[in-house]
């Protein structure tokens, strides 16, 4: 493997980890039933393909899991799946 092809995995796994923490802090307010598990993935990803930044996919897994925890908190309160803040 020439370091052009690891270069290029490495700038990969660094594009996953930076997705991952977009679609955990986006999930946060919408579509998280979606958005928490893709980043719960593409952080495990980045960190199993050796980014450069792995606090970053680290945070974006952890968010992906907070996404599904309001989710879980959220639907329980409302008996839905669905979800939303209006009284």
């Amino acid at each position: 493997m020439s370091t052009r092809d690891v270069a290029r995995d490495v700038e990969t796994a660094d594009s996953m980890a930076l997705w991952s923490f977009v679609c955990g802090l986006v999930g946060l307010l919408v579509f998280n039933i979606v958005l928490g598990p893709l980043a719960l993935e593409l952080g495990a990803l980045a960190l199993t393909g050796g980014t450069g930044r792995p606090g970053r996919a680290l945070a974006g897994a952890a968010l992906g899991a907070a996404d599904l925890a309001l989710l879980a908190a959220l639907a329980a309160n409302d008996s839905t799946i669905s979800w939303h803040l209006a009284a």
